[in-house]
């Protein structure tokens, strides 16, 4: 297939895709931990007199008593960040909700006990919860790597479009929906909406003075089920951006996890005339595909 410079091979496109692109702040947001703990910290101080209790049971409910603004921690000590908790056993259904009392405090305690917090506490298996909390925390974040990778990606391209000379808000546009292109630039894009009937966003729109550029960037480390959704994805939008004037499709993509897709991306590299790998980039494709 061509892209619009010369033939490409798909098999050696491939092989060059990476591993990763994971900088250090990819694994922990520190920053973010720490900022969530804060939030909380007076409150898991005054939750940390029930370290080693002797009789923990009338210890919180007096506590709550006097500092209901404490159960706000209570999920977080679980590793749940919602604000109401439901569980089911043999004494029945229970809702509870740790922003303000819903339940006696009989039944909170009942919560502390069954969910373990009680022991964590009394048998003084935690030493400061702040610090419980931070460990908690760093935990929950490890679950936002995936939406990390997806930024690397993007603020990657990002770079090379700023190094190309386009200026944010000027020549190119950042998470930009279909309907503000229309608008701003009274082109029809509704073939890639389904006549409007779905809403789609490019992570970059490029605005040359005879086209419009959408484009989405995507980085797979690891194989899934929508890899193959993705592919077939874009495919369909670059079929249906052929029959478009003035608008190009274009999609940055890389990463090992692609090797599990290979046979449903090489459908889409075969169609489609802009798609590209960071390797491409590193080799100055910004420079020759916008003229």
């Amino acid at each position: 297939m061509g892209n619009g410079l010369v033939m490409r091979d798909f098999t050696t496109w491939l092989s060059k895709f990476k591993d990763s692109i994971s900088d250090y702040g990819y694994y922990i947001d520190f920053a973010k931990v720490h900022r969530n703990v804060d939030v909380i910290k007076v409150e898991l101080n005054i939750l940390n007199s029930l370290i080693g209790s002797t009789n923990i049971e009338a210890d919180f409910g007096a506590l709550v008593a006097r500092y209901p603004e404490t159960l706000k921690c209570i999920p977080l000590l679980i590793a749940v960040r919602e604000n109401e908790i439901y569980a089911i056993d043999d004494d029945g259904e229970f809702r509870y909700n740790f922003n303000k009392l819903n339940r006696t405090v009989a039944e909170y305690k009942a919560f502390m006990r069954k969910t373990g917090l009680f022991d964590l506490l009394e048998k003084h298996i935690v030493n400061n919860l702040v610090d419980y909390v931070t460990g908690v925390e760093t935990g929950l974040d490890s679950n936002g790597r995936k939406n990390r990778g997806g930024h690397l990606m993007e603020s990657l391209v990002e770079s090379y479009l700023i190094k190309a000379g386009f200026a944010k808000g000027d020549t190119y546009f950042k998470e930009m929906k279909i309907g503000k292109i229309e608008k701003k630039w009274s082109i029809d894009l509704s073939a890639l909406t389904n006549e409007g009937k779905t809403v789609k966003r490019f992570d970059f729109v490029v605005k040359m003075e005879n086209m419009i550029y959408g484009i989405e960037t995507n980085f797979y480390s690891s194989r899934g089920s929508k890899l193959n959704e993705t592919a077939r994805s874009y495919k369909n939008i670059a079929l249906e951006a052929k029959n478009i004037d003035d608008f190009t499709f274009m999609w940055f993509t890389d990463g090992k996890g692609w090797n599990s897709a290979r046979h449903n991306l090489e459908e889409t590299f075969d169609i489609m005339e802009h798609i590209y790998s960071i390797s491409d980039l590193e080799n100055g494709v910004m420079g020759r595909i916008f003229v």
